[in-house]
């Protein structure tokens, strides 16, 4: 249990994939309009990383050192296939709103480089926790983002109406630019936590 507790404090804190190592941009910035486009694209993240660093884990043995990235991106191609069919088959409309940014998972470059970082050299058990974890904390930051564009561009919350229709919402927070600036000023505010508790440890 320690070790879980301490995995996902890295996972979500000290070594976040959007906060820390700015990976996985492309969809905090196109899909995070929205909550609910957020939430489905965070789920289709977590299914793909996780399934895909537990199997090439598994193969991890097998694998022609000079074939090993093709077969990473072929686990993932085919984890992003399911995905995309059961978002069609389960919410059409937020498929729509996604559009090709669901096939673009299989180029994320944060799935791509856990199974080549730590899916590559560790067993399966680990690298399905791996996976879990650094999907959890990227789909938090999706989340977060996407609350802050969707309260301030929209005035609503998961569709509905929060702000007094006199609010003026924000234009540029319902456009991809918006997400630059709330990313930024979440690595700001991470930065400046981090720096508090390095003070106070000492």
């Amino acid at each position: 249990m320690k070790h879980l507790i301490e995995s996902m404090k890295k996972n979500l804190l000290e070594d976040n994939p959007i906060l820390r190592k700015i990976l996985g941009i492309c969809p905090a910035l196109a899909v995070t309009n929205m909550i609910e486009n957020a939430i489905i694209m965070s789920l289709g993240v977590l299914f793909v990383m996780s399934l895909s660093e537990f199997t090439v884990s598994i193969f991890r043995k097998f694998s022609d050192k000079h074939l090993r990235i093709l077969i990473q991106m072929l686990i993932i191609s085919s984890y992003v296939v399911i995905v995309d069919i059961l978002i069609k088959l389960t919410v059409p409309e937020i498929s729509k709103s996604l559009g090709p940014y669901v096939g673009l998972i299989i180029t994320n470059c944060l799935i791509l480089g856990r199974c080549e970082a730590y899916a590559q050299f560790h067993k399966p058990s680990s690298a399905l926790l791996d996976g879990i974890l650094s999907g959890i904390s990227f789909g938090i930051m999706l989340v977060l983002i996407a609350t802050v564009r969707e309260i301030l561009g929209f005035g609503t919350f998961m569709g509905f109406q929060v702000l007094n229709s006199n609010w003026s919402t924000i234009g540029i927070f319902s456009i991809p630019a918006g997400a630059f600036f709330i990313i930024g000023i979440f690595i700001w505010i991470h930065n400046i936590a981090e720096e508090k508790m390095r003070g106070d440890m000492k």
